[in-house]
């Protein structure tokens, strides 16, 4: 491919000059090749104005680096950009064959984007990561040097492929280049090289051979002035100028951008061609650059070998293996410049001969824009391409095809109905505000009751996704109220994204708002009997816990537990799934929530839903509670990769909790900090609940009670929120209990027993009788502990067994009976030193001091000999992951995966995968993770 692009470009500017002024960006690439052929990958952004030299920069390096690198460069077209993905596709699309040895999900994902397979809209982020996997085994061998020219034309869908596989480029051996006029957001984040002007002498060498006659020197000062350096402005604005003009310099001044200019120069340079020629190179624009397609255009168009020579005499336009023109800017030049009924009538011809079988859609936009008129077929044809768009998952595309199948839609009724799903296919490509837009053309045609409904659930989402207020909310209730009767499925997603913005803010947010739509949803859902789907039972469910409290809600959301287990949930279902598994923390179900955070972060690895995975994950570090600190740590980092990769907001409870049981005091605190401000300022009040619990976690296990109280009385007035602000209670009750305010204490009590007894499980009631036992004493206490201990035991969650054991053993030493201490503490410490609870752990050794018997708790080495992806990687490797499994749940290749545990292995002084649990049980991270 690169060697077909050169034999382009050199047949394009045969008497191209030698580079000169750019010593600096030849070296920056030149290393980027070279770090490439010995297996180190970096992306790099060239920015440039147009005609700044950026291409012939590539050309250079891809023709010093072909030697020794394999290469691979594509160009992007302005009128692509409404063809989902179809930048990878150039790029890959001769890659295939290796897809096979992709994961399966990514291997779908791309196979759907590129349209080979018929198959749900894939997730952005596994096209990402197949195109990544794509590559790399392209760079198997020798390395690859990968350049996308003008990128800025990039559709989105591919833009964001391929920001991602940049991003997670390491060890693979790639050198990735996308080139663009000005830096793009999409790719913020990556090392970026500008490539400016040149220097005065070097701008007057480059004038000196464009104007061979000689010129003036106040006529050359100026031109170099006006040209800033652009290398092509300073050969293509000459040419516009006739000798008195050059001579006397007059015409050259202008206001103009340099980029507007030199492309009117080029259209300038046009004007003179016979029409014949501009119609050629206007059909010639078409971007697919196939021969074969412009000899069939033009002869449908009747244009003969003189409009072909003619054109080849001007310098613009070369045909070989591929139709180029000696610039991009001439492509732009020539489009801009014609006609708009001289475009119609080329789009016309093209659409002819462009095969319906094989390019749908290419065949269906050129119907478009060769159209004035509305027309019915034309618009039925963009709509089909649509919703392959929309399969291949190119939301941004698919709206770019509605919104002009919609202006050609004779049927007012048909233009609504096309407006409102380009509007909708707007919002999902993340555009709200042209979604509003196209909704308020929309309102203006006469709609049906249900389009209206859509319409006003729309407006209610894009308008929520744009402002976050308290309108949101009222809108999104109104929107849900008015799809009742007519589409109930979108109904009660509608209501569950009212019910999850009004309760998002907690304490923090609005409540007489949470009420409103708990009590709209209770009016409009079935009876709990009356339905057993899963999304009917929890929406009902979490209104009931809304409004009446937890009693009146368990026996529904147990209903609801149930069938998000049993029933294969639908897609809206997976994606509130999250709603099942904190109703089984607000019942202290244990077992139910593994259940449900297993099985959805399954379908979410299953689907590749990348969205629904980091929720699921945090889920899942009930890890943590059944005494898996690494596996729950191995989730946070998986977690982390994904809001890295993709933005995703979530924020990072998991290691505050993570550094609190570990007793890691400065990172918890750290943490702790972070998340109160975040929480604060997006008014999130479960944030609060998080570090409140939390550091209260960590004081209680350092023996810092005071400070303990501090952060757990803080959540006595929110524990009607459940989840964590209820379990902060047991930690007041130890905490109180330790620094003698008993009345604080038993106030704990009484409010726990008001969250544990309606509920009745083991667990709750496990909790309840540890709670009592350190208000209580003799025998009475000694039975509640043991009651305690025996339920925790039964439902395997051995922190709490420790934590239990650890409390009755030092109320045993306050009673002066060691021995018996000596019993439950030695167990407390063995089961908090396997757990990782290095806090607690060595407030047993301390209680074991005082009875007699010295015990330490095993000090552990450091982990900052290992990077942070390194032990992400260790972590998932001993977890006997594969090395493909680790790269799809770090969003790595599975060449960057061997690369970093050759270096664990080598720092840990090991030798095998089965040695790396006992190597990583002697490390802990000794600082915050970032």
């Amino acid at each position: 491919m690169a060697e077909r692009y050169l034999r382009q470009r050199a047949d394009i500017m045969p008497d191209i000059a030698p580079l000169r002024g750019r010593r600096d960006e030849l070296a920056e690439l030149e290393a980027l090749v070279r770090r490439a052929r010995v297996g180190h990958s970096r992306a790099l952004v060239a920015c440039g104005e147009a005609g700044v030299g950026k291409t012939a920069l590539l050309d250079h390096v891809i023709a010093s680096a072909e030697a020794t690198v394999r290469t691979e460069r594509i160009v992007a077209s302005q009128s692509e950009m409404e063809l989902a993905y179809a930048g990878p596709q150039a790029l890959c699309g001769h890659m295939m064959d290796s897809a096979a040895r992709l994961p399966a999900p990514q291997q779908e994902a791309i196979e759907a984007a590129f349209g080979l397979r018929s198959a749900a809209a894939p997730s952005p982020f596994l096209v990402g990561l197949a195109l990544l996997g794509l590559l790399t085994e392209a760079a198997e061998d020798r390395g690859l040097l990968c350049v996308v020219d003008d990128a800025q034309w990039l559709d989105h869908a591919s833009a964001r492929a391929l920001a991602f596989a940049a991003r997670r480029l390491d060890a693979e051996g790639i050198a990735l280049v996308p080139v663009m006029r000005q830096p793009d957001e999409v790719f913020a984040g990556l090392a970026h090289m500008v490539v400016e002007g040149l220097g005065h002498e070097d701008a007057r060498e480059i004038l000196r051979l464009a104007v061979p006659g000689g010129l003036d020197q106040r006529v050359r000062d100026q031109l170099i002035a006006e040209a800033r350096g652009n290398p092509l402005a300073l050969r293509e604005l000459p040419r516009a100028l006739n000798p008195a003009q050059i001579a006397s310099g007059l015409t050259l001044s202008s206001t103009l951008p340099l980029e507007n200019r030199i492309e009117q120069s080029l259209v300038v340079q046009l004007a003179s061609l016979p029409a014949p020629a501009r119609s050629l190179l206007l059909a010639a624009a078409e971007p697919t650059g196939d021969p074969g397609l412009l000899w069939r255009a033009s002869a449908v168009l009747g244009l003969g070998p003189d409009a072909f020579d003619a054109a080849k005499d001007a310098e613009a336009l070369v045909v070989g293996t591929r139709v180029g023109f000696r610039h991009p800017l001439v492509r732009s030049a020539v489009y801009r410049a014609a006609s708009p009924a001289d475009r119609r009538r080329v789009h016309d011809a093209l659409a002819d001969v462009t095969s319906a079988e094989h390019n749908p859609d290419r065949r269906a936009w050129h119907r478009a824009s060769a159209t004035l008129h509305p027309d019915d077929g034309v618009a039925a044809d963009l709509e089909r391409s649509a919703a392959r768009a929309r399969t291949r998952g190119g939301p941004a595309a698919a709206g770019a095809f509605l919104e002009r199948a919609a202006e050609l839609t004779p049927s007012p009724f048909h233009r609504g109905q096309r407006l409102i799903a380009a509007a909708e296919a707007k919002h999902d490509a993340g555009a709200p505000g042209a979604a509003l837009r196209l909704l308020e053309s929309a309102r203006a045609l006469p709609l049906t009751t249900l389009q209206e409904a859509l319409v006003a659930r729309l407006h209610a989402r894009a308008g929520y996704a744009l402002r976050r207020d308290r309108s949101g909310v009222q809108h999104l209730l109104a929107a849900a109220q008015g799809l009742e009767g007519l589409d109930p499925v979108l109904a009660r997603d509608t209501y569950v994204e009212a019910l999850a913005a009004a309760t998002y803010g907690g304490r923090l947010g609005d409540a007489e708002q949470v009420a409103a739509v708990a009590n709209a949803i209770l009016a409009a859902t079935p009876a709990a009997e009356e339905s057993d789907r899963a999304g009917d039972l929890i929406l009902r469910g979490q209104a009931l816990l809304a409004t009446e409290g937890q009693e009146a809600a368990i026996a529904t959301l147990r209903r609801a537990q149930r069938a998000f287990l049993e029933q294969a949930p639908d897609f809206l279902e997976l994606h509130w799934m999250w709603f099942a598994s904190r109703a089984a923390q607000d019942l202290w179900d244990p077992a139910g929530l593994r259940a449900l955070a297993d099985r959805q972060v399954e379908l979410a690895r299953t689907e590749g839903v990348v969205t629904v995975l980091p929720i699921a994950l945090s889920l899942l570090l009930v890890q943590m509670t059944d005494g898996d600190l690494d596996g729950a740590e191995a989730s946070c980092d998986e977690i982390d990769a994904i809001k890295e990769a993709t933005g995703n907001p979530l924020p990072r409870y998991g290691r505050l909790l993570l550094a609190s049981y570990r007793g890691q005091v400065d990172e918890a605190e750290r943490w702790g900090e972070r998340i109160r401000a975040d929480g604060q300022a997006r008014g999130e009040g479960y944030a609060l609940s998080a570090a409140n619990f939390s550091q209260a976690v960590l004081y209680n296990g350092l023996g810092r009670f005071a400070e303990a109280v501090a952060c757990s009385r803080r959540e006595l007035p929110y524990t009607h929120e459940l989840n964590l602000a209820m379990r902060t209670l047991l930690e007041l009750v130890e905490a109180a209990t330790h620094t003698g305010e008993y009345a604080l204490a038993e106030s704990a009590l009484r409010q726990l027993a008001g969250v544990t007894r309606p509920v009745g499980t083991t667990y709750a009631l496990a909790v309840l009788a540890m709670a009592e036992a350190q208000l209580r004493e003799g025998e009475e206490a000694e039975n509640l502990y043991r009651d305690a201990i025996k339920r925790f035991e039964h439902e395997r969650i051995p922190i709490w067994v420790g934590r239990c054991r650890l409390l009755y053993g030092e109320a045993l030493n306050r009673q002066g009976r060691p021995a018996d201490a000596h019993e439950q503490l030695r167990a407390a410490h063995e089961v908090l030193t396997a757990c990782g609870l290095n806090g607690f752990a060595q407030r047993a050794a301390d209680e074991l001091r005082a009875s007699g018997e010295t015990l330490r708790v095993r000090q552990r080495g450091s982990a900052a000999q290992l990077t942070g992806q390194e032990l992400n990687v260790a972590r998932l490797a001993r977890e006997e992951l594969t090395n493909r499994e680790i790269g799809a749940r770090l969003f790595i290749s599975a060449h960057t995966v061997e690369y970093h545990l050759r270096k664990v292995f080598a720092k840990l002084g090991i030798k095998r995968r089965t040695e790396l649990k006992p190597a990583l049980a002697e490390l802990t991270l000794t600082s915050p993770k970032t």
